[in-house]
Formats: C-alpha cells, sequence, structure tokens
C-alpha cells in the first residue's frame, strides 16, 4: 500500500482532553499529521485513513523535547466541535 501524511494545524481557544492523553492540554495551536493510505482497485484515486497524530506541547509553547501521540480522529472531531461551541 501507498501512504501519505497530511500535516495540518488546529487552534483550540480553550483547554480541552483527549482520550488516551492522560492530561488536560492548554489552549494554543496543534500541529495535527494524519496517516493515510491509497485505496486500491478503484476507478479514481482515493485514500483512507490509518492513523491521526498530536504534536505535544503546543506550537506556541514549542520547547523540546517533542512528543507525538496517537489520537482517534474521531475524539480530535468532537474536541473540535466543542471548542467552537465555546467561542
Amino acid at each position: 500500500m501507498t501512504t501519505r501524511t497530511r500535516s495540518s494545524t488546529t487552534r483550540f481557544a480553550a483547554p480541552f482532553t483527549l482520550r488516551g492523553i492522560g492530561q488536560t492540554l492548554p489552549a494554543g495551536e496543534y500541529r495535527i499529521d494524519r496517516d493515510e493510505e491509497l485505496i486500491d482497485g478503484l476507478s479514481w484515486i482515493a485514500h483512507r485513513s490509518v492513523a491521526t497524530y498530536i504534536h505535544l506541547p503546543s506550537i506556541d509553547r514549542a520547547s523540546r523535547p517533542t512528543q507525538i501521540v496517537e489520537i482517534d480522529s474521531n475524539d480530535l472531531e468532537a474536541a473540535i466541535v466543542k471548542d467552537n461551541a465555546t467561542q
């Protein structure tokens, strides 16, 4: 399978939590990586998500060493929706 990584940033206006991370994360901008694999056998090019990662700490608090943690993409989307609702 051919894989690719798509990087983006997400800004949280308020502290938030994600399942699998044992602490509340502070508001800020976070780098998100999504690994996707090519779906074979289709007559068009399509990819499916196979893993989602968040880089810690936030970009705003960049320090070394950094940590990359695998997270559930549905948990991330729920946290984004919740954050947007509080703005």
